[in-house]
């Protein structure tokens, strides 16, 4: 089979493997659609990355036994490879399983490990069925397109009586925008990007604020209900300025969820943040697998807005193009199509 490698600092290519075989639980997934996320980083600085992908939708082609699945299903595949067994995943809280699964170990090799590839493997109860009425394509923003967001805002109960401030509007942003305007949420965008400011407009979002300018605080403040700050944020951009804006514009009482990978500490202010202020910080990863039939559900009604979110769709060999287009910002939600000939 055909899987993507990087090959050296903003040098991707195509290499062929062999085609893993399932086993125990574990299906065999032919991928037609696999979602781009944050691996353009490790494009453009060359790192060494033997698995590549974590978010896919396909047909099953294979199982070893009887399960969950059977071959012919169309599925979404969730990311990570996780125990099934401790109580976080039989909790459907599996995205923080402490036992996570070697994946090289248990099948000999990588091969079938990452999504960016024409065949992956996973267990039967990682795999979404999708419904008859949603398309491949749709349905693989399940993962990283809509899910964080998904998340961050059932945990947060946004709704119709909430104004909602979202930081960083690039693609998992984007996504927000579309489950908060679903959800019947005000929402305010907070982006430097001139092409997704536009794309967030078109997706619904309210207003746009520009990070870049000095009173950028005092225009979000402005927009919301006598100027007391936004009901709830969600930070998309794992940016330390980003997270301080969520956490100054929400109002007393107010929520702020964080969604955006950071590896530099946000300064807070215990007393004044937390304690006098009374706010509430939850860091969300992901969603509960319970709660995926409902965010399916919301996927079939919002068709239009997803193939808006979704502005590039690239065939495998043209991985290149695909994260040089990722790296120019000019894009919302990238899929690649491991099999060229379908369309998804």
């Amino acid at each position: 089979m055909k899987q993507v490698r990087i090959m050296g600092p903003r040098l991707a290519g195509v290499e062929s493997v062999d085609k893993p075989r399932p086993r125990d639980n574990w299906a065999l997934i032919k991928v037609l659609a696999a979602p781009l996320c944050t691996e353009y980083k490790t494009f453009a600085a060359g790192g060494d990355a033997p698995l590549l992908g974590h978010e896919a939708a396909g047909i099953v082609v294979d199982i070893a036994q009887p399960s969950r699945v059977a071959v012919g299903d169309r599925v979404v595949a969730m990311p990570m490879n996780c125990c099934g067994k401790c109580a976080l995943c039989l909790g459907g809280e599996y995205i923080h399983c402490q036992d996570t699964l070697d994946f090289a170990a248990l099948h000999g090799s990588l091969a079938g490990a990452g999504t960016m590839a024409q065949y992956l493997l996973k267990q039967d109860w990682m795999l979404l069925p999708i419904p008859d009425e949603i398309s491949i394509g749709h349905a693989a923003m399940a993962c990283c397109g809509l899910g964080p967001s998904f998340g961050a805002l059932q945990a947060m109960r946004v709704d119709r009586h909430d104004t909602l401030l979202i930081t960083g509007l690039g693609p998992v942003g984007l996504g927000g925008v579309i489950n908060a305007v679903y959800r019947g949420a005000r929402v305010i965008g907070v982006e430097a990007n001139r092409y997704r400011q536009r794309l967030a407009l078109e997706l619904g979002a309210a207003a746009i604020v520009d990070p870049r300018d000095p009173d950028a605080l005092a225009q979000v403040r402005a927009l919301t209900h006598d100027g007391r700050g936004v009901d709830k944020a969600i930070d998309c951009s794992g940016v330390v300025t980003a997270h301080r804006l969520c956490i100054d514009a929400a109002r007393r009482k107010g929520i702020v969820a964080f969604v955006g990978e950071c590896g530099d500490d946000t300064p807070l202010r215990i007393s004044d943040d937390m304690i006098r202020k009374g706010l509430r910080l939850l860091g969300s990863w992901h969603y509960n697998l319970a709660d995926a039939p409902r965010l399916l559900r919301m996927i079939g009604d919002v068709g239009a807005q997803l193939d808006k979110l979704i502005t590039h769709r690239f065939g495998i060999m043209d991985i290149q193009s695909a994260w040089e287009t990722q790296l120019s910002g000019q894009c919302g939600k990238v899929i690649l199509r491991p099999w060229e000939a379908d369309d998804v």
